[in-house]
């Protein structure tokens, strides 16, 4: 369906990310006042607007009780990761063993790949460092790499899965 020029979309075409960058704006600069509202406004208002044609298309979640799933694994995960991240560098005994895996990807949503890239990223311990063009292999830095295979099996277990059921069933 095509939009005409009137279409609110057209002027303003990701509203809740604006509200975010308003709320956002207002925060960061402490004040209400009426010209920080304007200001703000008008920055929530040039952002999206400025940057809709870098937006990835709109994804739709089938399975929004699952996304309830994977917030909680993330926050899980992160908690732990940084109990055994803090660990791992303050312990006299462990060396660290740093290294690169290439993660074979299965999902084949745009923003499902950018939430598990950012997820990956999140989690202490492991960055996102690149994605092939084909989008098919994640390039992932670890901190401390002990079983390769076993480090892919939990993020797809843990991760792609659910956002397979999420965004892709």
């Amino acid at each position: 369906m095509k939009r005409s020029a009137h279409h609110p979309r057209k002027w303003l075409p990701h509203p809740r990310f604006s509200l975010f960058l308003l709320v956002l704006w207002l925060l960061m600069v402490e004040s209400f006042a009426v010209a920080q509202i304007l200001l703000g406004g008008l920055l929530a208002w040039l952002i999206p607007f400025g940057t809709q044609q870098f937006w990835l298309e709109q994804s739709s979640m089938h399975h929004p009780v699952r996304m309830v799933q994977y917030v909680f694994h993330l926050f899980v995960d992160i908690i732990r990761s940084n109990f055994m991240v803090a660990w791992q560098i303050i312990s006299p005994q462990n060396k660290l063993k740093p290294g690169f895996v290439e993660y074979p990807i299965q999902l084949q949503n745009d923003f499902a790949i950018t939430l598990l890239a950012s997820t990956v990223t999140l989690t202490p311990g492991t960055v996102s460092a690149h994605i092939t063009r084909d989008k098919k292999v994640l390039l992932l830095h670890v901190l401390h790499l002990t079983d390769e295979q076993a480090l892919v099996e939990a993020i797809h277990l843990r991760y792609e899965t659910l956002l397979q059921e999420i965004f892709e069933c």
